[in-house]
């Protein structure tokens, strides 16, 4: 079992299954962990074998005490058959006590984590969550450039709310995450955020104006190029500030390979 999960971590943490899990910086940690976990099972097999070994009863019979006579007297034939009610000893062979087969089938949940993986949290979680937008430390200066600016969603929306859009005002934007709708069927584009690990992840929304598709299907990501927009609403779950952007294009893209946003801080 500890080989298994270790190759189990180590195959998570060598490929991009361990992004639905856990933030990229903690890759490292990934690898390390399924090395340890991987040595210890060889150590275990190792030094376990012979221990066992030795401390395995012996397979004959200790020979008789000096005076005690090989053949003892049948059993008192007054008391019948009552003799053979007794169960006989089981026998204290070597094979000694052995582990229920059953047990393996706690190999069954590693083996389902690498051949069916979870999907990253989406659309459902989005439209019952509050957003988690959070006032940043500080805001740093955007690049400057001609042509549309990059930004994620988190970062868009707390330089929305946060910095009244201070860089962002008469600049093109470009920005991905995936649709989700309010429950007055109002969509919004999101990103799941992250400190640590999944389990900890809550939703950044933005909310769409402008030259919007007419059809959104939930949990579809799109990439939309718009600007910025003073107008804001709140978000139904939680009343947190929920900032719009202007959409004048958008196309529909595949999942990215890393579908978290770490927690932006500025």
């Amino acid at each position: 079992m500890l080989f298994l999960l270790g190759a189990t971590v180590l195959h998570a943490g060598l490929t991009d299954l361990h992004l639905r899990y856990v933030k990229s910086g903690l890759r490292p940690l990934l690898l390390l962990a399924g090395a340890v976990l991987i040595v210890t099972a060889a150590a275990t097999l190792r030094y376990g074998r012979p221990g066992r070994r030795a401390d395995a009863p012996a397979a004959t019979d200790p020979a008789p005490e000096h005076g005690e006579p090989h053949d003892r007297e049948p059993p008192d034939r007054e008391h019948g058959d009552q003799g053979s009610r007794d169960p006989e000893p089981r026998s204290s062979g070597g094979g000694g006590h052995r582990e229920p087969r059953v047990s393996w089938l706690l190999a069954l949940p590693l083996f389902a984590l690498i051949l069916v993986a979870p999907p990253a949290l989406g659309s459902y979680t989005a439209a019952h969550t509050g957003t988690a937008l959070q006032k940043p430390f500080g805001f740093p200066d955007v690049p400057d450039a001609r042509g549309p600016l990059r930004l994620g969603v988190g970062e868009y929306a707390a330089r929305a709310v946060y910095d009244e859009g201070r860089h962002l005002r008469d600049r093109p934007l470009r920005i991905t995450g995936f649709v989700t709708l309010g429950r007055d069927g109002a969509p919004y584009l999101v990103r799941m955020t992250l400190n640590c690990c999944a389990a900890d992840a809550q939703p950044v929304k933005i909310a769409l104006t402008g030259n919007v598709p007419p059809v959104l299907r939930p949990d579809s990501w799109l990439e939309i190029t718009g600007t910025y927009t003073p107008r804001r609403t709140k978000d139904p779950v939680n009343d947190g500030p929920v900032p719009y952007v202007k959409v004048t294009a958008s196309r529909p893209v595949p999942p990215p390979s890393e579908p978290y946003d770490d927690a932006w801080t500025g």
